[in-house]
């Protein structure tokens, strides 16, 4: 199989069909084992009838005792070597599809990775969990064509020549029989594909709404909006469970016809056999056979529209796989070089100029304005944003991450210890974290004391005011974290996001509502050690809290996403009656802040 730091390759994303192609040619040795090993497993069996044949024909005479022992041995031991066949068959289908199965897995967190911050504006949540949750493993149970669908085709061939010697009549029901029960099922197995589309993507956004809803249930909670989406949530769920039925209808009707029509198959076969064998056309050792030659096809049949059904649930799945993988990260033309020294960075659109060396907030009653704006000048979309009169898109996206850092208060934090999850080693792009291998092993008993935090560690969680957070775990900055770090509040979940920025230490941090979380007096204490050690540095927050702004250098006031005031926060509120009521909530200026 795949190795874990083996190179997946350059999968083919022209299509569903390209991608399982694909991944049958990453493994053609194997997939050419798989496919011999299930066609002499299927062929041996079909020998069986012709020596049972024999020993009828040959053996079942008197005075003939040592050829049907003979036979039966033959049949004996053709059955051991057709075991240990099945079981390497067994063994080499397995790895073909678990290649499959990490295979896909590796090119997907690859693409993940690759995409970066455009992965949630390409695909939302709910498609990502669903396809690597469902559909990888659909794609890797698809592939059982390669081997039990292989030397069902060639057993197929085999059995009919056979009972070409018996008789032509024979060997045209034959011929005709799977054509027939290929027509049958085909029209429901296309129909199946169409139903598992729409059932897939109804998944999707389902899964999509449940990550939503966990994410702002508290904040549902308290605006009383909660009964609300759950009984949306449940009519969506519903819908999703009736197109299920549908699904699973479908489902049942083609498992059905693969159980039923190679049976009913084998008894026309039978019929006509017996008949012919009360005729005298054939022996009764041939009548054997023939219904031993039936009996063995009735698996490839099964196989052949088990082949149909696992196909179009695996075209569907690879699909999805496939619309993700074609997905591009925003070019990066730039071959400029950025600025020496700090410098302006200017955005056109909004008006906003961030100074170099200066604390600056953003202020907007609406925040994803002011959240827009942020992702202008950190080039996490489009824009004619200009850094010291270079234009941002210009400049290496590399240059532009290690010196400007944008830090959301909804930034990923991974399962891990909490000294991982801080680490600033190395630039990361916007919501990165830090994994570890077993994020819910408990720490011994009998563990060494946690190692005290670094000065550089230490001097940011003073700034964050997070010294208690770390003071309340067990085993101090050695303690883990969950995924998403929900074993801590709000508030410390922000305050080691902002650790992790302060120990970034970028030229310019572009912080999003840094200390929306926190109660008044830790927001005090953040505003007023943020300022202090990011003495020097560039600094942009966006945000609404009073605390915040009587400590910034520059307050920048925007409405409809444009530039309608600058100055410090005591100017501003002397003279911009909209900045007064919605920082201030003056009631009497409330609607100059619309």
């Amino acid at each position: 199989m795949i190795d874990a730091y083996e190179d997946p390759g350059t999968p083919d994303t022209r299509g569903g069909w390209s991608y399982l192609w694909w991944l049958v040619a990453c493994q053609q040795g194997r997939s050419l084992a798989g496919a011999l090993l299930a066609s002499t497993w299927l062929t041996l069996m079909a020998a069986t009838p012709y020596m049972m044949s024999r020993a009828v024909d040959d053996g079942l005479v008197p005075g003939r005792m040592g050829v049907l022992a003979g036979w039966t041995a033959a049949i004996f031991v053709l059955g051991a070597v057709n075991a240990w066949i099945s079981i390497m068959r067994h063994r080499t289908m397995t790895r073909v599809r678990m290649d499959a199965y990490f295979r896909t897995i590796k090119v997907l967190v690859g693409q993940t990775v690759r995409l970066g911050a455009e992965l949630s504006r390409r695909s939302d949540a709910g498609e990502v969990v669903t396809i690597g949750v469902g559909d990888v493993h659909t794609i890797a149970q698809a592939l059982t064509v390669v081997g039990p669908g292989v030397g069902a085709v060639v057993v197929y061939a085999v059995v009919a020549g056979l009972l070409l010697t018996i008789s032509p009549l024979l060997t045209g029901v034959v011929l005709l029989g799977v054509p027939v029960v290929a027509l049958l099922a085909g029209p429901l197995a296309r129909r199946l594909q169409g139903r598992e589309t729409e059932y897939r993507e109804r998944q999707r956004v389902l899964t999509a709404r449940i990550g939503d809803l966990a994410g702002g249930l508290r904040v549902l909670n308290g605006l009383g909006g909660k009964g609300l989406f759950a009984d949306a949530f449940r009519r969506d769920s519903q819908h999703l469970r009736a197109q299920g039925y549908r699904v699973g209808a479908v489902a049942s009707w083609v498992q059905a016809l693969g159980m039923g029509l190679p049976t009913v198959f084998l008894a026309v076969v039978t019929w006509i056999a017996a008949r012919m064998a009360a005729r005298g056309d054939i022996t009764v050792g041939q009548l054997v056979s023939v219904y031993g030659y039936v009996a063995v096809l009735v698996g490839p049949v099964a196989f052949f529209l088990d082949m149909g059904y696992q196909l179009s649930r695996g075209v569907v799945a690879a699909r999805r796989v496939v619309r993700l993988l074609r997905h591009e990260p925003q070019p990066d033309e730039g071959t400029q070089q950025p600025p020496t020294e700090p410098a302006v960075l200017h955005d056109p659109e909004s008006g906003v100029r961030v100074r170099p060396g200066r604390l600056t907030a953003l202020v907007s009653a609406r925040p994803t304005e002011a959240g827009a704006v942020v992702d202008r000048l950190g080039r996490y979309s489009r824009s004619d944003v200009t850094w010291g009169g270079v234009r941002l898109d210009a400049v290496p996206l590399r240059e532009v991450r290690t010196r400007i850092l944008v830090a959301d208060n909804e930034a990923d934090l991974f399962a891990g210890s909490l000294r991982n999850a801080i680490d600033a080693g190395e630039t990361r792009p916007r919501g990165a974290g830090n994994c570890a291998s077993n994020p819910h092993a408990p720490a011994p008993a009998d563990a060494p004391p946690a190692a005290p935090p670094d000065a550089q560690t230490a001097r940011a969680l003073h700034a964050a005011a997070a010294n208690d957070v770390v003071q309340a775990l067990p085993h101090g900055l050695d303690s883990e974290l969950t995924a998403q770090a929900r074993n801590l509040s709000g508030g410390q979940r922000q305050r080691i996001r902002l650790v992790r920025a302060l120990l970034a230490d970028p030229e310019v941090l572009l912080a999003v509502e840094p200390t929306s979380a926190l109660d008044a007096h830790t927001e005090a204490l953040v505003a007023e050690r943020l300022r202090t050690a990011r003495a020097g540095r560039t600094t942009l927050l966006t945000t609404t809290s009073p605390l915040l702004l009587a400590h910034a250098d520059e307050v920048v006031f925007l409405v409809d996403g444009k530039v309608a005031a600058t100055g410090t926060h005591e100017g501003l509120l002397d003279y911009a009656p909209g900045y007064r009521a919605l920082v201030a909530r003056d009631t009497e200026d409330e609607e100059f802040a619309r």
